[in-house]
């Protein structure tokens, strides 16, 4: 039997999961799994960071921009302690990523060695798979749980491996566990549909309220909120999924958003929440009805109290219930809206098209506007920035990502890294902290 090295191994199971490049440094407690992608870098490419944050944030808006797993490594100590930004990131948005992260030699673990800490504990609270290997044998069965935990539980999961470990050779060829995943078919009980369709039919007023849970459903969304005559406003982390002018869009909510958005909101005598945990309280309206869907039935009433809760996928629910609802007649909600809307675009228009010295953000979304390809990604920063490119910068076809629930800032450059390898011909403009700097550009 020919015996290979355990970081060979590795190496070749990412390939087999469809991984095809690993965002990380080199160091001293990692550098010999370092050697074995080197032997693969035509079909695994290293792409070499020079801080392990931006590896970390550039591996979860892969997984954002994808929905494929992003992969991150580092070595001990230090290393794994810059990690930490960018897997709190992907946690707070529900990201895969897998993090291989470097320890000491095997016989140093717990002897206080030079960049030694407990990595385990460190990495407890982000991660919802978190192994330290103790032999080369586990290695391979470690890396499947790991990938598959981070699929199916949309997080993180951490892989430590005690850097000698890739270097002793693989004597095992049966291994305990198979590769994939199986995702579980959520929907919602006859019951619930049955009630959500009663509250549909006697609201005069609804309004949905959709996050990124939809970003698979644009049509159904669509088709939805056309059957029950309702203005759709999207989370942040929605922004795109339907066209910003699409006359059923009023924009985003809360603080960065708009003020028929608001107004619309507070006037609706009944919500629907679709695959959204929208955060801002104050922004929602008290003793309003609700209804909120959402693949995971634990986040249902969780951020506003709901009268009746959809455990399902969002494509299919709605899909369900505009094939099961009577089309609504009355529109006048929607129209009334729809003409506030038509004001507030044509006042933020009338904004970006002053001429300003010095140049305000306002006029210079308005140029990135005029050069922005159809297809392009808008990698989004955190600060002001983002105020800037929701408000004044519309969207018709682009993806665009950002730090949504942790709002980190310096996520737009590693973003723009992830979403060219992921998308090598599009064209990504880069929404970064410094105003003036927002120019389409190629990596």
């Amino acid at each position: 039997m020919l015996e290979k090295r355990t970081g060979t191994v590795m190496t070749e199971m990412l390939l087999e999961w469809g991984i095809n490049h690993v965002y990380g440094m080199p160091g001293d407690s990692i550098n010999e799994l370092i050697d074995d992608l080197r032997k693969q870098e035509e079909n695994l490419k290293f792409i070499q960071v020079r801080h392990e944050e931006v590896g970390a944030l550039a591996a979860a808006s892969y997984a954002k921009l994808t929905g494929k797993i992003g992969v991150c490594m580092s070595i001990a100590g230090p290393g794994a302690i810059h990690l930490m930004n960018g897997l709190y990131d992907a946690k707070a948005d529900r990201a895969p990523v897998l993090a291989i992260v470097g320890q000491v030699q095997s016989e140093e673990i717990g002897t206080d060695a030079f960049q030694e800490i407990n990595l385990e504990r460190m990495f407890d609270d982000v991660a919802v798979f978190n192994k330290r290997a103790a032999t080369e044998a586990q290695l391979p069965d470690l890396l499947n749980q790991a990938i598959r935990e981070a699929y199916v539980n949309k997080g993180v999961s951490v892989l430590i491996v005690p850097d000698d470990l890739f270097a002793k050779k693989f004597k095992n060829e049966s291994r305990l566990t198979s590769q994939g995943y199986y995702r579980p078919e959520v929907f919602p009980s006859e019951k619930s549909l049955k009630e959500a369709r009663s509250l549909l039919d006697g609201a005069k007023k609804p309004i949905i309220l959709a996050g990124k849970g939809v970003k698979n459903a644009s049509e159904e969304l669509v088709s939805f909120a056309e059957h029950i005559k309702a203005p759709i406003i999207l989370s942040l982390l929605a922004k795109g999924v339907i066209p910003d002018q699409h006359p059923l869009c009023l924009g985003q909510h809360g603080q960065i958003g708009t003020k028929p958005a608001y107004h619309a909101m507070m006037d609706a005598d009944l919500i629907v929440l679709i695959g959204t945990q929208f955060p801002y309280r104050d922004f929602l309206p008290d003793g309003v009805r609700a209804i909120q869907i959402d693949n995971k039935p634990e986040h249902l009433g969780k951020m506003y109290p709901v009268e009746v809760g959809l455990a399902g996928d969002a494509k299919e629910t709605l899909a369900y219930l505009t094939a099961h609802m009577s089309e609504k007649k009355d529109d006048s909600f929607l129209k009334e809206y729809q003409g506030k809307m038509k004001e507030w675009h044509t006042k933020l228009l009338e904004e970006k098209k002053l001429e300003q010295n010095p140049m305000h953000a306002p006029q210079v979304m308005y140029h990135l506007e005029q050069v922005m390809e159809k297809n392009a990604v808008i990698s989004c920063d955190v600060g002001n920035v983002t105020v800037w490119v929701t408000r004044f910068l519309p969207l018709l076809q682009q993806d665009f990502i950002i730090s949504g629930w942790l709002a980190t800032m310096g996520s737009g450059l590693p973003g723009a890294i992830a979403a060219q390898l992921a998308y090598p011909d599009r064209r990504l403009p880069y929404a970064g902290m410094e105003a003036l700097l927002w120019y389409p550009r190629t990596l």
